[in-house]
């Protein structure tokens, strides 16, 4: 595999963005950011179809859907083509609800991001984090569960830990190489996204990931009272354990098949081993919650190969080693399994919905 597609490893593993939510202290940004351009609670709303008083007072929460619709629609009523950039740059410890707290009391941002990566189920159901270190270079990325045309959610995420990570640190943190997956809009827009994260990122990228020097990760956080960690962390465990996020090991297994594919770490055995599962409990658990680790594996695929075959940049043969493929003619035969023709007619479909389009047969 070339370095530019290792670069690239962790990308999008375009689960359904159907269900989830978002909780009321994630929204208030959004809100805060179309009140400071003139838009109303009432008038956002209903631009996005809620009721006129859906977002004031504050909800607890309201869903995913609606939330991704909401940052659209206020960047269309604002008329402000940066709106996500400007949502992210109101984040504070409180828009991450309970774990927000906890990031105050790590000891270091590598510890901080673990604990982003661990409860951020707790704030939103947008899409999920995942932080890997190869060498002296770190990779976070941000595994968005809606298509990357919705480019506000994806620059309200990275303005978001920008913003936040400069506050806890006290100071302003390098640049990352920041890359995304949407197509940045009018080039003359452009400074405004030098002006946040500090230099322009690749746009139109297979992932929306920031790499960084990962030194930074053992750097200290500054007045971080580490006595309340232990105190803390019970509180959002209990928090998560309510909202049913730890049992979800279908969830689990889904992300770690999509960050281990470009790797070759997508096996059973090694899924299993980085889940702390031996295979045949894994595989146990899978088929109790009515799955299979095979079938998993070939959703992840073809999801990730729809992703793929939209962005002209990579080939077919880039594509084939991305989702673990040895041969690209097994690839074909798999994706020809999977939507009912071979990927380079997909390809030249202009203007379809590939997000749409179910997965036409799985192998038990």
């Amino acid at each position: 595999m070339t370095t530019a597609l290792l670069d690239h490893a962790i990308v999008s593993p375009a689960r359904p963005a159907g269900a989830g939510r978002v909780a009321g202290s994630y929204l208030q940004p959004l809100l805060e950011a179309a009140a400071a351009r003139g838009v109303g609670a009432t008038d956002l709303a209903l631009a996005a179809g809620l009721a006129a008083d859906a977002l004031d007072p504050l909800p607890a929460q309201l869903s995913a859907s609606e939330y991704v619709r909401l940052l659209d629609v206020g960047a269309m009523l604002a008329a402000d083509p940066h709106f996500g950039l400007h949502v992210g740059e109101r984040v504070k410890v409180g828009t991450f609800s309970a774990y927000g707290l906890i990031l105050l009391s790590c000891r270091d941002f590598g510890q901080a991001f673990e604990q982003t990566i661990r409860y951020e189920a707790l704030a939103h159901d947008l899409g999920r984090s995942s932080l890997t270190v190869q060498g002296k270079l770190a990779a976070y990325s941000w595994h968005s569960r809606f298509p990357s045309r919705h480019r506000h959610l994806a620059d309200s995420v990275f303005a978001g830990v920008r913003v936040f990570g400069n506050w806890l640190a006290g100071a302003s943190l390098p640049a990352p190489q920041l890359s995304l997956t949407h197509d940045g809009g009018d080039p003359a827009g452009h400074d405004e996204y030098r002006r946040v994260f500090g230099s322009l990122p690749r746009f139109g990228a297979p992932a929306n990931v920031a790499h960084f020097d990962a030194a930074l990760l053992a750097c200290p956080v500054p007045n971080a009272d580490v006595t309340l960690y232990p105190v803390l962390q019970r509180h959002v465990e209990q928090l998560l354990r309510q909202r049913g996020e730890e049992p979800d090991v279908v969830a689990r297994v889904y992300d770690t098949i999509v960050a281990g594919l470009p790797h070759g770490q997508a096996r059973l055995a090694s899924v299993a081993c980085q889940l702390q599962l031996t295979p045949r409990t894994l595989q146990r658990k899978l088929a109790e919650a009515g799955t299979s680790y095979q079938r998993l594996l070939d959703e992840a695929r073809f999801a990730l190969a729809r992703d793929y075959l939209a962005r002209p940049g990579l080939s077919l043969l880039d594509i084939t080693f991305l989702l673990g493929y040895q041969e690209q003619s097994a690839f074909n035969h798999a994706f020809r399994e999977w939507a009912g023709v071979n990927p380079g007619a997909w390809r030249e479909r202009c203007g379809a919905d590939t997000s749409a389009t179910p997965l036409r047969s799985s192998r038990p």
